[in-house]
């Protein structure tokens, strides 16, 4: 009888954690496979979690964006240039991203914050271009590097 108890409890044991990987863990670990197009014209591969977005993604992956403001949304050095089919899907950039994009280097109609950019299955096989330069108020050639 002892054995079958703590057989039982060992059986509710692993059901639970089935339930908790299944909502907080496993759910959420979906990984997008999609490009950055880098400064010289280069292709780099990168592999992201859904949530994350574009500034973290590159930063994990060694991409030459510079992220002045650590994601403050206090620069525009994160900039990026999206394809118009994605672009059109995501929601509209707030007002504070918006204002800060106009002080960006080589502003398109589809360039985004790469900071204020969550990735989902939308992103899967895209090309996030990076622009040819950047304008970083903070200092001169400062490239913060991730915590």
């Amino acid at each position: 009888m002892n054995e079958q108890m703590q057989c039982n409890n060992y059986h509710n044991y692993i059901i639970l954690m089935i339930r908790v990987l299944i909502k907080y863990g496993a759910a959420q670990q979906k990984m997008v496979t999609f490009f950055f197009k880098n400064k010289d014209n280069s292709l780099t591969k990168v592999t992201g979690q859904i949530g994350q977005n574009l500034l973290q993604i590159a930063h994990k992956n060694e991409i030459d964006l510079e992220g002045a403001c650590e994601q403050s949304l206090a620069c525009s050095t994160c900039h990026v240039i999206l394809p118009k089919q994605l672009y059109d899907k995501l929601s509209q950039p707030i007002a504070e991203e918006e204002d800060l994009l106009d002080l960006a280097y080589g502003l398109t109609e589809t360039s985004r914050l790469g900071c204020q950019v969550q990735i989902d299955e939308r992103f899967e096989n895209v090309v996030i271009q990076l622009p040819k330069a950047t304008r970083n108020f903070y200092v001169d050639g400062h490239k913060p590097k991730p915590h």
